[in-house]
C-alpha cells in the first residue's frame, strides 16, 4: 500500500514522501497513529500542493531577508549605554539592544535571537556583530557603543 508520511518516521523517510508498505503495516500501525495517511490521487495532490506553498514562503523569506541584508551590511549602529572610569559600561549591551537600535535607526526588524555577539559587550567601543537572517543568509554590521549624555 502506497501512503505519504505525515510525521518523520525513523525507517521510512521524512515528513512528506510517498512510500509503499505492507498493507497490515499501514492499516494497523501507520494510520492509526496518525503516521502516515493513504495515498490517494486527492491527498498526493494536496501534498504537491502545499509543497509548492512551501517552496513560495521560503522563496520570499529568503528574499526579504536578502533585503535587510543589503541595508543592514555595512551599517554602523549606534547605542547610547552609561558608562563609568576607564569606559565600563555599568550593565551591558544585549542582543535586545542591538535589535531596538536597528528599528529605531535603519526602520527594520530582525529578531533578537538572530543577532549573535562574539562576546559581551560590556565597555565602550565598536563592534563586529554578525545576524543569521535565514539559513545561509549572514548579516554582518558593527556596533558603536557611545557614553550616553548625563
Amino acid at each position: 500500500m502506497k501512503v505519504i508520511l505525515t510525521a518523520d518516521v525513523q525507517s521510512l523517510g521524512p515528513r512528506g514522501r510517498v512510500v509503499e508498505v505492507a498493507d497490515g503495516y499501514a492499516r494497523n500501525y501507520l494510520i492509526p497513529r496518525g503516521l502516515a495517511i493513504p495515498a490517494t490521487e486527492g491527498n498526493v495532490r494536496s501534498l504537491e500542493h502545499r509543497q509548492r506553498m512551501a517552496r513560495l514562503r521560503d522563496e520570499r523569506q529568503r528574499e526579504e531577508a536578502e533585503r535587510v541584508r543589503s541595508r543592514l551590511e555595512g551599517a554602523v549602529i549606534v547605542i547610547q549605554a552609561k558608562a563609568g572610569e576607564g569606559g565600563r559600561l555599568y550593565g551591558s549591551v544585549t542582543s535586545l539592544d542591538i535589535s531596538r537600535a536597528i528599528r529605531e535607526q535603519l526602520g527594520i526588524s530582525v529578531d533578537r535571537r538572530r543577532i549573535r555577539l562574539p562576546q559581551g559587550i560590556k565597555a565602550l567601543g565598536t563592534y563586529e556583530v554578525e545576524a543569521r537572517l535565514y539559513a545561509q543568509v549572514l548579516a554582518r554590521f558593527q556596533i558603536r557603543v557611545e557614553e550616553a549624555e548625563r
